[in-house]
């Protein structure tokens, strides 16, 4: 057997059902043993590295299961890669990188293609491996998923030289790595946490990925907890989808990023159960100025390091989230709330009713071209309650994080750790293809679109059959708010000349649409879904509805 082959009997063994890569010459002995196990591995072969890898970057963190990638290509076939790896470590997403490197003898002379791919991955890597040796190829390939899907999870990196893959060798069978089990919960932090929340007058709970990760098993348990304490809950930027929308006590995404209803609760609390958060840049900007910096903080976390790390904590929890939740709920089974907790909650439901008549009563839906504001409203009624929503970064997308309706977990996926531009569609291929089933509908603006067109070719070739909405406003939203904002309208390279994307999509073979005004988008979208290919939505949107998300960065160029 080559060392091919090898890593795909590996494969095999850890019952990998996906592979994403672009073709090169330095990993063909892995092609071929791809090839003689199609019937087993789907193999999808993308237009560029870096899509390829955000594909599965999407398929890992909706499974569960590493994502593997193969650059097929040793030099630029790896180095296109890098951007994709810092998102997927930004998000700890567990991604295998299966690298081909030029051949052993070759290095350090100066070969074709040569790079230092061990030393270059290692900033975006969790952890990079090399085969020196083809008997050590299981071995190796085994150890690096494993620590991909250890927590807290990550992308690894395997470099395999061209020369080891083509040598032959006896293997033993391969074997599947060995799975870690949930981390339990300390019981004295436990009862601490438990007499924080059972004593609270304005408890919130924040949810996280740690508890989206898990599905709706963890949703059904963080909402009876928070039923419970009658406490209402909010989440993190991106994860708006960790608990369902529709339920009454869900204020939607904190922080600056957020809606005002769940960063107005985390500036009132005066305890904050945090399960599967970072506290974060997202979350927060790392500032007491959307955390009540009175309120006694239980923070449960996988990650020992992140507990505390931004702000001081009360209680800390070294645990899975899931099960920290699960224990909170039977230790806190017959807990009644005080009048207090009541006031409180009336309170917010109050004020969630009131936030969201007045987010439809003030949306726009007749401006042409279309306004965000209508075209949010129309997406809240038009897209299905199993779609998965995938988005990109900029300013269109970023409004999108809390404007829509997430009715399950895991319905929402975003570049928002890493603010990756031309994350959207790969990421919907990559969930499409874990979860054929669900109807998936991807957002763009056009500078974003414009980087990832070329796989509308891949999404033909293996019939992944998705809707990708591009928001087509001929500008760089974001950019052009702040040279707006904060350098008085001094516009440089922020606006662009785009194509019309429903006419490109056609040239590919994809079914095109046009939307020119806000109620247009309901059809659209229906027809977009029910079609037998790729699908592409060009939304022409005003250019001038521009927002500056990022406000803290340019406080030195407001005029005091």
């Amino acid at each position: 057997m080559t060392g091919g082959e090898a890593v795909v009997e590996t494969l095999l063994a850890n019952e990998v059902e996906v592979v994403t890569g672009l073709i090169g010459s330095s990993t063909l002995e892995i092609l071929d043993g791809l090839y003689n196990n199609a019937e087993k591995i789907r193999y999808i072969g993308c237009r560029h590295e870096s899509n390829g890898m955000i594909m599965m970057d999407a398929y890992a963190r909706y499974t569960g299961k590493n994502g593997v990638f193969l650059s097929g290509q040793a030099g630029p076939g790896v180095s296109n890669t890098v951007t994709a790896m810092a998102q997927a470590k930004a998000a700890f997403s567990p991604v295998v990188n299966l690298a081909g490197a030029i051949a052993s003898d070759h290095k350090g002379k100066d070969a074709f293609q040569e790079i230092d791919q061990v030393s270059l991955m290692q900033a975006v890597s969790k952890k990079v491996f090399e085969v020196k040796e083809v008997e050590s190829i299981p071995e190796v390939l085994n150890e690096a998923m494993q620590t991909a899907l250890t927590p807290r999870c990550g992308p690894v990196h395997v470099d395999m030289p061209r020369d080891v893959l083509g040598k032959s060798a006896e293997f033993n069978q391969p074997t599947k790595f060995k799975s870690i089990p949930a981390l339990a919960a300390d019981e004295e932090n436990l009862k601490k946490a438990v007499k924080l929340l059972s004593e609270a007058h304005k408890p919130v709970i924040l949810v996280g990925a740690g508890v989206k990760n898990y599905g709706t098993s963890a949703a059904d348990s963080v909402l009876k907890l928070a039923e419970l304490l009658n406490a209402p809950c909010t989440t993190s930027p991106g994860h708006g989808d960790a608990i369902p929308y529709s339920h009454p006590l869900n204020a939607g995404s904190a922080g600056p990023r957020g809606s005002g209803l769940g960063t107005k609760l985390l500036r009132e609390a005066d305890v904050i159960l945090v399960l599967g958060s970072r506290l974060g840049f997202n979350t927060t900007f790392y500032s007491y100025e959307n955390l009540n910096e009175k309120a006694s903080i239980i923070q449960c976390e996988i990650d020992l390091n992140s507990i505390g790390r931004y702000f001081p904590v009360e209680v800390g929890i070294h645990a899975d989230a899931k099960t920290v939740t699960d224990e909170l709920c039977k230790m806190l089974e017959t807990h009644k709330s005080k009048k207090e907790v009541q006031d409180w909650l009336d309170q917010f439901k109050d004020n969630r009713k009131n936030y969201f008549e007045k987010r439809d009563a003030d949306a726009d839906t007749e401006s042409v071209p279309i306004l965000p504001s209508g075209l949010f409203k129309e997406l809240r009624g038009a897209l299905p309650e199993d779609c998965v929503v995938t988005l990109d970064a900029g300013t269109m997308c970023l409004q999108l994080t809390d404007a829509l309706q997430y009715h399950q977990p895991k319905s929402l996926f975003s570049p928002l750790d890493f603010g990756l531009v031309g994350f959207s569609y790969p990421a919907g291929l990559g969930i499409k293809l874990a979860a054929p089933e669900r109807p998936v509908v991807s957002f763009h603006g056009d500078g974003g679109m414009s980087m990832v067109i070329p796989e509308l070719s891949t999404a033909i070739e293996n019939n992944i059959n998705t809707v990708v909405c591009v928001m087509n406003n001929g500008t760089w939203g974001a950019e052009a708010a702040y040279q707006k904002d904060f350098f008085e309208g001094r516009f440089i390279g922020a606006h662009i000349t785009t194509p019309e994307f429903d006419k490109v999509a056609e040239l590919y073979g994809c079914k095109g649409i046009k939307v020119e005004k806000a109620g247009e988008i309901g059809d659209a979208i229906k027809a977009g879904i029910e079609a037998d290919c790729p699908t592409v939505i060009d939304v022409q949107c005003s250019p001038d509805a521009l927002y500056s998300f990022r406000q803290d960065s340019f406080k030195h160029k407001v005029k005091q």
